[in-house]
């Protein structure tokens, strides 16, 4: 068991989908190839430019506060944060330091609560391009709208560490306030990570890994920085403040620069821009537009639908496949009361809510995924109406499963509905049990061997004979009728 207690805080940036930048009219555009396109003197930092406070990044980020648990302040300001860098334009960032939007909220991952210190607004940088021997620089990202988030430091793991930045990404998509694609640089991660004997007062000395833009890499930089600190301690060195940077090829990090201070940023209010006040009745008519967030998508599905844990974080993670699901289920129920006799029990009601979340999850999914996106214009192109009377078939037992295959890719394929791709394809399901009776015996004279080995108890041999049927069937026998007639057969 280690000495040492690992403590580890986020900062988490994220760039908001606005339809202009945070302090003037350009276009917020980050995915702009040509350089230097979206700018304008105030952007670009000349003389005698004044900003003007974007309401719409100011909205997105109590959007995101009140989502996330956090005290929404009544009043709010920002701050000059002075650094020179060849990507700020105005030799200082405006953003928040004193008076941020939100305050004290939290995030629960794995039942622990992990608190959040604060959620700012500020504006994003231009970015460097270094070639041979030389830098440029495309101010087309200078001044978008950037969301910082700062956890407190009581994450324990890189596993913690890491699901908490999946979770925010997630909820940022649900809001529809940020694409958070790490990729693109949407969305960024710095870490803060400290380790001090068990039972000491103080923190460690803090090191920070700057610009982490993949979860994998969140996870790997604090595995190792972790794993580092633990060896200096032990070697009795201390361990130094600093920044350092993450080798993704090598797996390490390493030392960039001495720690900067809030007091080496100069911060200071923003002489150009007037104080933030928020009445509780614009606070409320903004937590009114918050949709259904991810965990409480986990626990409806769970309760209402009664699926399983993966299945339902197949759904939480993928918005489209989850509104498909539930207009199916909403379609599902007209196409039960019309064609069954019966009401349906509720066990009955959920083996129709797991079979739909298995087509969709693995045969619709993967259509999708093998078709691009630009081919598909309208999402799923299936109905809702015809899917519920695809999965109402498979319930009665109408289709078999590789029949059901069949049918879904040529519905997927066509728009067609199920009844008539049946029909017109001769995909209908033998019911006629003399018949299947013939092919059964005939299956039985090819595999004798089979036959043998189920009469001495190897239960596999069956399911052999029954792939045998069902392929001599071309899919058209319903197995337990498959088993059934083979059992009778065998045994008589």
């Amino acid at each position: 068991m280690s000495e040492h207690k690992t403590t580890i805080g986020l900062e988490i940036h994220a760039e908001l989908k606005t339809k202009s930048k945070m302090f003037c009219s350009c276009v917020n555009d980050p995915d702009e190839e040509r350089p230097n396109v979206n700018v304008c003197p105030i952007c670009l930092a000349h003389p005698g430019v004044l900003p003007v406070i974007n309401e719409e990044a100011v909205n997105k980020v109590i959007k995101t506060g009140l989502s996330l648990n956090c005290n929404i302040a009544e009043h709010s300001s920002f701050d000059r944060k002075s650094y020179f860098y060849p990507d700020l334009p105005k030799g200082y960032q405006i953003s928040q330091y004193s008076f941020p939007l939100c305050k004290k909220g939290f995030l629960e991952i794995n039942n622990k609560k992990i608190k959040i210190n604060r959620i700012h607004l500020e504006e994003d940088v231009g970015k460097l391009i270094h070639e041979d021997g030389y830098s440029l620089v495309d101010f087309n990202r200078a001044g978008i709208p950037l969301m910082e988030l700062v956890t407190e430091p009581n994450i324990e793991t890189a596993e913690e560490a890491m699901k908490f930045a999946q979770e925010f990404q997630l909820i940022l998509r649900y809001l529809d306030v940020s694409d958070a694609n790490m990729e693109k640089g949407q969305m960024r991660v710095e870490v803060n990570i400290s380790i001090a004997k068990k039972g000491a007062e103080k923190l460690g000395s803090k090191v920070e890994i700057k610009n982490l833009n993949s979860f994998k890499s969140v996870e790997g930089a604090i595995k190792f920085e972790v794993e580092r600190q633990r060896n200096v301690l032990e070697s009795g060195e201390k361990v130094i403040q600093e920044t350092r940077g993450w080798l993704e090829k090598k797996g390490e990090t390493i030392s960039q620069r001495v720690k900067e201070e809030a007091h080496d940023y100069r911060y200071f209010p923003e002489p150009d821009l007037p104080p933030l006040q928020f009445k509780k009745e614009e606070i409320d008519l903004i937590f009114s537009s918050i949709p259904e967030l991810p965990n409480q998508k986990r626990e409806r599905f769970k309760e209402q639908y009664e699926l399983g844990e993966e299945e339902i974080e197949s759904f939480v993670l993928n918005r489209e496949l989850s509104f498909f699901f539930e207009k199916v289920i909403s379609e599902l129920g007209n196409w039960i009361k019309s064609s069954n006799k019966k009401d349906l029990t509720k066990k009955d009601l959920i083996k129709t809510y797991k079979i739909a979340s298995n087509y969709i999850i693995t045969d619709i999914r993967g259509l999708l995924n093998s078709t691009e996106k630009e081919e598909r214009t309208s999402g799923i192109p299936i109905t809702p109406e015809n899917f519920a009377e695809f999965v109402n078939l498979i319930f009665k037992g109408e289709i078999s499963s590789k029949i059901a295959k069949i049918v879904l890719k040529e519905m997927f394929l066509t728009k067609a509905d199920p009844s008539n791709i049946i029909k017109e394809k001769g995909l209908t399901q033998i019911n006629d049990e003399s018949e299947i009776e013939e092919i059964a015996k005939k299956v039985i004279s090819k595999n004798q061997k089979a036959v043998e080995d189920f009469k001495k108890g190897k239960t596999n041999a069956l399911q052999f004979l029954i792939g045998q049927l069902m392929a001599e069937t071309k899919g058209r026998t319903n197995p337990e009728t498959a088993d059934k007639i083979l059992n009778k057969l065998i045994n008589s």
